[in-house]
């Protein structure tokens, strides 16, 4: 019996070949697809991205009121 599709968004890019390269011997290494491996990736830059963002905003805020105060 066939796995159930899964609800996603099919994304198609040219990488360089030494990151696919080292990818791909990732996978192998660690018994995961490739599409796995990707997600994994771009949820992890994407929580870093988001936790820099929020930093930063509370450092304007933080920065903004202090220059208010005096």
């Amino acid at each position: 019996m066939a796995r159930p599709k899964k609800n996603g968004t099919y994304l198609n890019v040219c990488i360089e070949t030494p990151i696919y390269e080292r990818m791909v011997a990732m996978c192998d290494e660690a018994g995961q697809t490739k599409t796995v491996a990707v997600e994994r990736a771009l949820t992890a830059y994407l929580d870093d991205y988001e936790e820099k963002q929020k930093m930063i905003k509370e450092l304007k805020t933080a920065s903004e009121k202090k220059e208010k105060d005096l």
